[in-house]
């Protein structure tokens, strides 16, 4: 492997993939993958990617400004209206694009693109392939990636330490329990979210928040990290930390959420019923747990023709099938669990940070488009759209690098030690006990006193690095900036 780059991306969803792909064929890349290329949030995305998309031969009433609408109304008006509309107006060429590469969106029986409909969104404007979206463009764009010559993928690679230097960025990584030091002129952070922070989470085992704790932690400005989505409906198995997301699309295509007594109970909170966006439903469900005394919630689509049932939804019916529920005949046990982050590190509509030449994308950026509350299957489209931005603005700025690479020094520990067990759990015990759907406000303010202990010590402390002092270090991070903007 060589040490300079003119790009690394640390991350290799969509955002990180994608931001590869459009990067000049002469431009050396670096791309570093925490676990398997496999193993990302974005593979686990199943409704779709919303947006307005009219192929030749195709109707549809649909517009970027009611696009544009529903995703502020969603995201409560806290939304940067500049950057939903290049959101919106940009879906129409990214679709067009990814279909180009080879995505296999799922059709009608007359061979136009099938469009469903999610929670939040006023027209049918939802492509997917079957129930397994983000999985099957995933699958085309690592396909695509791979089959270019400038670009080295490094999987089962951690980042460690990121720093800023004259030419650009010095990453230090760890790779079967060896350092090593790479450098760039530019950096693109897709590291995703921040899920493991939480008990309960619908994300990978590797969303602990690495690339945001190290922006952080060299000076990039980070955002709205407090705004938290937990999905209304996550498989009610806690017998997991990872749970089983039962997509938005479920109830777009018409299953009801009922209380424990199995009664549909979403108007008496919201008259959008289950179509309201995630928040509402989520808040709606932890209020009517508070008035029935009960947490068992159910997710109901049975009334529907099975096969159909079968069809559309493969990848969910074998899963709680797995788990002894039969979709197709029964209702299915749910409950709000940590899904998305709507914050993250700030950025331009350039995709680019407050540090010069260094760019984020995907869940871990904060481009402003979701507000208070992501409108369901924005979060692909996200992806792709801003990480092009970021690839457009690298090229042009190629041309004005050197060949020089000046490499940071990264301080070797002596004597170190294991870290103490039991960090990571007493994080995810404080943020889901302080921060889940409603804040408790006194169980914040004792948290953040406690995870501020913990930061302080884990940055201190002697500690061998390996994988699990790196995250534990990055959850510490992310838990103390989003209690401090809480309190």
């Amino acid at each position: 492997m060589e040490n300079n780059y003119d790009v690394i991306i640390a991350g290799c969803g969509a955002a990180g993939l994608y931001n590869a792909f459009n990067l000049p064929r002469t431009c050396k890349i670096l791309i570093i993958c925490k676990k398997e290329m496999t193993l990302c949030n974005s593979a686990l995305a199943q409704g779709g990617i919303a947006g307005v998309y009219q192929p030749p031969g195709d109707t549809t009433d649909d517009t970027s400004d009611l696009h544009v609408q529903d995703t502020l109304i969603a995201g409560g008006f806290k939304n940067n209206l500049e950057a939903v509309q290049l959101l919106t107006e940009n879906a129409k060429f990214e679709i067009a694009k990814i279909l180009e590469l080879g995505v296999d969106f799922d059709r009608t029986p007359d061979g136009k693109l099938h469009r469903t409909l999610e929670g939040g969104h006023s027209k049918h404007r939802i492509f997917h392939h079957k129930d397994s979206t983000g999985a099957e463009i995933l699958r085309t764009l690592i396909e695509a990636v791979k089959a270019l010559p400038n670009v080295t993928i490094l999987e089962n690679t951690m980042m460690v330490d990121l720093k800023k230097t004259s030419t650009g960025f010095s990453v230090q990584l760890l790779s079967d329990g060896d350092l090593s030091v790479v450098n760039c002129h530019f950096m693109t952070l897709a590291t995703g979210g921040i899920g493991r922070i939480y008990e309960f989470t619908t994300n990978s085992k590797i969303a602990t928040g690495d690339g945001i704790a190290m922006a952080s932690q060299i000076g990039a400005e980070i955002k709205n990290l407090h705004l938290i989505q937990f999905h209304p409906t996550a498989f009610n198995n806690h017998h997991t930390r990872e749970c089983f997301l039962i997509s938005e699309a479920v109830r777009g295509e018409g299953a009801y959420l009922l209380n424990c007594n199995k009664e549909r109970f979403m108007h008496l909170y919201d008259e959008r019923l289950e179509l309201a966006p995630r928040d509402v439903v989520s808040h709606a469900i932890v209020m009517e747990s508070r008035r029935t005394g009960s947490d068992d919630f159910y997710l109901d689509i049975s009334y529907k023709d099975s096969e159909f049932i079968k069809n559309r939804f493969p990848m969910i019916y074998e899963n709680v099938l797995e788990q002894g529920y039969d979709m197709t005949k029964e209702p299915i046990p749910i409950y709000p669990c940590h899904h998305y982050l709507m914050g993250g590190i700030n950025v331009d509509q350039h995709s680019e940070t407050s540090i010069h030449n260094l760019f984020a994308c995907g869940e871990c950026s904060h481009t402003g488009v979701h507000g208070n509350n992501r409108l369901a299957s924005n979060s692909l489209l996200e992806a792709l759209v801003f990480s092009r931005q970021a690839s457009d603005t690298i090229a042009e700025r190629l041309p004005e690098c050197t060949d020089e690479f000046e490499e940071a020094v990264f301080p070797e520990k002596e004597d170190a030690v294991p870290m103490p067990a039991g960090f990571r759990t007493e994080i995810r015990h404080i943020m889901q006990e302080s921060t889940f759907v409603i804040p408790d406000t006194a169980k914040v303010v004792e948290g953040f006193e406690r995870i501020r202990e913990i930061r302080r010590t884990l940055m201190t402390g002697n500690y061998m690095i390996d994988d699990n002092y790196v995250e534990a270090k990055s959850l510490a991070e992310v838990g103390y900036i989003i209690l401090k903007e809480i309190i």
